[in-house]
């Protein structure tokens, strides 16, 4: 496993980097407003369609959260790009031992009221407008270990050009504390995925 890393410099850098490049390479990022409890850290769950979504993710925690950053990434990746770990990245590796190790890794973060703990539960790439969205089993030994530590905060996010050259990133968030196991908080990502895609497939121009 790969655990994040600590340097203020890197950190530094990559962090403007991050907020530079998702500054100019869309024509806006479209959120709503959600309510967000200093006293608990936030677990994030995401749909996962593109390269782009961490680095969505991290603009818009600090935009919204202002929590200390941390995501879920699968180990080639990490290893891979290599500057991840400095921005809160830990690995997980599918079907070995080791993913035992950073469920309880991301369980542990999520005792922290200040962290924030980022997971695409899809586990993989989907396209942008998939009919359903389809949790991989890990979340819920996450939700287990850390229950009443957190709340949780549901993304949607679309991305559309419409009449401009760069694209709009627009991301439908809803807080969900009532959801205790993995049935229950699929199906209610699956309203608020949908319900949100609804809203976006009605923009006019």
């Amino acid at each position: 496993m790969i655990y994040p890393q600590k340097n203020k410099l890197i950190t530094w850098f990559f962090h403007n980097y991050i907020l530079r490049i998702v500054q100019s390479n869309f024509q806006e990022v479209k959120f709503n407003a959600v309510a967000v409890d200093k006293d608990r850290s936030v677990l994030f769950l995401a749909n996962h369609f593109s390269w782009w979504d961490g680095f969505l993710m991290y603009y818009l925690n600090q935009k919204v959260f202002k929590k200390r950053f941390h995501v879920m990434v699968i180990e080639e990746t990490v290893q891979k790009v290599s500057f991840f770990k400095y921005m809160g990245a830990f690995s997980v590796s599918k079907n070995s031992r080791q993913m035992l190790a950073s469920l309880d890794y991301a369980a542990d973060l999520l005792c922290d009221p200040q962290n924030l703990v980022l997971i695409f539960p899809q586990g993989k790439l989907y396209s942008n407008f998939t009919g359903e969205v389809n949790f991989e089993k890990g979340l819920f030994k996450i939700m287990q270990k850390a229950a009443g530590k957190y709340q949780t905060v549901m993304a949607a996010t679309f991305i559309e050009y419409l009449q401009y050259k760069k694209p709009t990133a627009s991301v439908y968030l809803k807080a969900d504390d009532m959801q205790v196991d993995l049935e229950s908080i699929q199906d209610a990502y699956q309203q608020h995925y949908q319900h949100a895609k609804q809203q976006q497939t009605k923009i006019v121009v």
